[in-house]
C-alpha cells in the first residue's frame, strides 16, 4: 500500500493531529529520557519465524534515529515480538479506538445501542480521525467512564491526562495491543457487536490515513488500521500505527508507537518498513509448504 505525498500529510496535520495542539505543543513527554531497547524478542511457534522477524525488524530499524515500540501477535502461529513494549508515549489520535470502545462497553452496561448522533461521532472519530467528534465523546463519558474501561480491559499502564487532553493519553504497545486482542477475539468486555462495530470503523478510515501497518499487507487480508501523529516542542513528531488483519486465514495484530522523528514522513517510513516484513515473515510458506 503506497502512503500519501509529504503535502497530503502536511495538510492533514492540524485536522487530527490528536491533541488540542496549541494549549500542549511545548510540553514534553515525561519519559523523554529512557533508554530505549534496539532489538526485538520474538517467539513463535513455526520454527525459524522468531529469528527471521527478529533481524528483520532489526534491519528495518537501521538508520532511524526515532525511539520506536513494538508488539505484535500473529494467533495462527503463537508468534509474538516486543520492542520498548512497555515504554510509554503521547497517544495521538490512537487513543480513539478506546474513546470509540469505552463508548460501547458503557452502551452494554446500559442495554442500549448507540444513538444516531453517537454513531456520527464514532464514524468521524475513527474514519476521518475528527478532532472535535472525540472531544465531544470524551467529554460525554468522562474520565472515570474511560478509566473504568480501562481497567476492565487490563490496560494497566494507560494513564490519562491530567489536565483532560485525550490525545495526551499516556499509552505503550502492549497495551494497544491488548485492546487489538479485545477487538479481534471474543471477550468478556466487548460483546461481538461491539467489536464488529469496531473492525468495521477501523476498515472504512479514509484512503489518506491508512499508511502505517497496512503497508505489505497480503491482498486477501481484511486491514483495519487507526493512527496517529502529533508533534510537540520536545521529541519531535510522535508517529503510531495500530492494525489488526483479519479474514483469509489471517489472524494477527500489529502496533507500532514511535517519537524523535524529525517529520512525519519519517515516521511513516519507519513503521511502513517494519510493517513490511513483518507482513512479508507472518506470510511467508511454513516449513511444511516448502519444497
Amino acid at each position: 500500500m503506497s502512503r500519501p505525498p509529504r503535502a497530503a500529510l502536511a495538510s492533514r496535520t492540524a485536522l487530527a493531529a490528536g491533541a488540542l495542539v496549541p494549549a500542549i505543543v511545548s510540553v514534553g513527554s515525561a519519559h523523554a529520557a529512557t533508554p530505549q531497547t534496539r532489538a526485538a524478542i520474538c517467539t513463535s511457534d513455526e520454527p525459524g519465524l522468531a529469528a527471521r522477524l527478529s533481524e528483520d525488524i532489526d534491519s528495518a530499524l537501521d538508520g532511524s534515529s526515532a525511539t520506536t515500540a513494538i508488539s505484535l501477535h500473529d494467533r495462527t502461529t503463537n508468534t509474538t515480538c516486543t520492542l520498548n513494549a512497555d515504554r510509554t508515549f503521547d497517544s495521538a489520535s490512537t487513543v480513539k479506538v478506546t474513546v470509540l470502545a469505552t463508548l460501547l462497553w458503557d452502551a452494554q452496561k446500559d442495554g442500549r445501542a448507540l444513538t444516531r448522533e453517537e454513531e456520527d461521532r464514532a464514524t468521524a472519530m475513527i474514519t476521518q480521525s475528527d478532532n472535535d467528534a472525540t472531544t465531544a465523546l470524551w467529554k460525554q463519558l468522562g474520565a472515570d467512564k474511560v478509566n473504568g474501561f480501562l481497567q476492565a480491559a487490563g490496560m494497566t499502564s494507560t494513564v490519562l491526562d491530567g489536565e483532560g487532553h485525550w490525545g495526551l493519553t499516556q499509552v505503550t504497545a502492549n497495551d494497544e495491543e491488548g485492546l487489538l486482542h479485545l477487538v479481534t477475539h471474543a471477550n468478556p468486555v466487548l460483546g461481538d457487536d461491539s467489536r464488529a462495530y469496531i473492525l468495521k470503523l477501523m476498515s472504512e478510515v479514509v484512503p489518506a490515513q491508512r499508511w502505517g501497518t497496512p503497508a505489505g499487507a497480503p491482498d486477501d487480508a481484511q486491514v483495519h488500521v487507526k493512527n496517529g501523529w502529533l508533534e510537540r516542542a520536545t521529541n519531535g513528531w510522535r508517529v503510531h500505527s495500530l492494525g489488526a488483519f483479519t479474514g483469509g486465514d489471517h489472524d494477527y495484530t500489529i502496533t507500532v508507537l514511535s517519537q524523535d522523528n524529525a517529520t512525519m514522513d519519517d515516521g511513516i517510513a519507519t513503521i511502513e518498513r517494519i510493517a513490511r516484513v513483518v507482513h512479508q515473515d507472518l506470510n511467508a510458506p511454513g516449513p511444511s509448504a516448502q519444497p
